[in-house]
C-alpha cells in the first residue's frame, strides 16, 4: 500500500510538473502574442473579407479586448504542441514500444489539422457568413457598422470550433492505436455520424443550401478519412499481433503454459 500510495504520489509530481512547462510556455508565448497582435490585426483588417465593412470602437477597452483575444489565440497554437508532447510523455510510460512510437507521430499532424481548420473556417466559411449578414443589414435599411470587438469575437466564435473539428482523424487514430475504436464500428455507426456532422455544419453556416453544402461535404469527407485512417492502423495491429504469435506464441497459449 505504501508502494503505491508513492507511485500515485510521483505521478501526481509528474503531472505537475508537466502543466508547469505548459503553463510557461504559454505565458511566453501570450506575452510574444502582444507584440504580433497588431500587425495580425491590420493584416486582417486589410484582408477581401473586411473590405468595405466599417469596423469601429464602441468601447474604451474594445482595443485592449481585441489584442487580449490575439495573444490568447496566439499563445494557445504556440502551446499546443509542447502540451501534446507533455501528454505524449505522460501516458507514453504506459504504451508498448511500437504504441509510443507511432502515437509520436500525431502531435505534428494534430497540430497541423487545427491550423488548416482555422484557415478553412477563415478563408471558406467565414466569408459566406459575413455576406449573408451584410445582406440581411442591407434589407433593413442599416449601416453595416461593426464594432472592432464584435467583429473579430464573432470571427473567432466562427473558426475556433473548425480548428477543433478538423482533429477528428488524429482523435479516431489515437483510439484505434489504443484499441478503443476500429473501422468496423465507425462504419457501424455512420449514418448517426452523418447526421451529427450535418447538424454541426448546418448551425455553424447561415441558413442557405449552398453554404450548408460547402461545409458539410467536408465535414463527412473527415469522417471517411477517419475510417481509413482507423483502417490503415488497425490493420498494422493485426499484422503486429500476427508475427507477435508467429515468433512468442498466443497469449492464451502463455496463461496456459503458467
Amino acid at each position: 500500500m505504501r508502494d503505491r500510495e508513492m507511485t500515485v504520489v510521483e505521478h501526481l509530481t509528474e503531472l505537475r510538473r508537466r502543466i508547469i512547462w505548459v503553463l510557461a510556455v504559454f505565458v511566453v508565448a501570450l506575452i510574444a502574442g502582444f507584440y504580433f497582435a497588431g500587425p495580425l490585426i491590420e493584416y486582417l483588417k486589410q484582408e477581401p473579407i473586411a473590405d468595405g465593412v466599417p469596423i469601429i470602437s464602441l468601447h474604451p477597452s474594445d482595443a485592449l479586448r481585441v489584442y487580449m483575444q490575439f495573444a490568447f489565440l496566439i499563445g494557445a497554437v504556440a502551446a499546443l504542441p509542447v502540451a501534446l508532447f507533455h501528454l505524449w510523455r505522460f501516458v507514453s510510460p504506459g504504451l508498448e514500444e511500437r504504441e509510443r512510437r507511432g502515437s509520436l507521430y500525431f502531435i505534428p499532424a494534430a497540430c497541423l489539422l487545427f491550423i488548416v481548420g482555422i484557415l478553412f473556417g477563415y478563408y471558406v466559411v467565414f466569408p459566406m457568413i459575413m455576406q449573408f449578414m451584410t445582406g440581411m443589414t442591407a434589407t433593413i435599411g442599416a449601416d453595416p457598422n461593426y464594432g472592432i470587438a464584435e467583429y473579430f469575437g464573432f470571427l473567432f466564435n466562427m473558426v475556433i470550433p473548425f480548428g477543433i473539428l478538423f482533429q477528428l482523424p488524429i482523435i479516431v487514430m489515437f483510439l484505434t492505436r489504443l484499441r478503443i475504436l476500429n473501422p468496423m464500428r465507425l462504419a457501424k455507426v455512420r449514418r448517426f455520424a452523418y447526421f451529427g456532422l450535418a447538424v454541426v455544419g448546418i448551425t455553424l453556416t447561415p441558413p442557405e443550401i449552398v453554404s450548408d453544402i460547402m461545409v458539410t461535404i467536408p465535414l463527412l469527407l473527415l469522417y471517411e478519412m477517419s475510417i481509413w485512417l482507423s483502417r490503415i492502423v488497425y490493420r498494422k495491429q493485426l499484422r503486429e499481433e500476427a508475427e507477435w504469435e508467429k515468433e512468442y506464441g498466443s497469449f492464451e497459449t502463455d496463461e496456459l503454459v503458467r
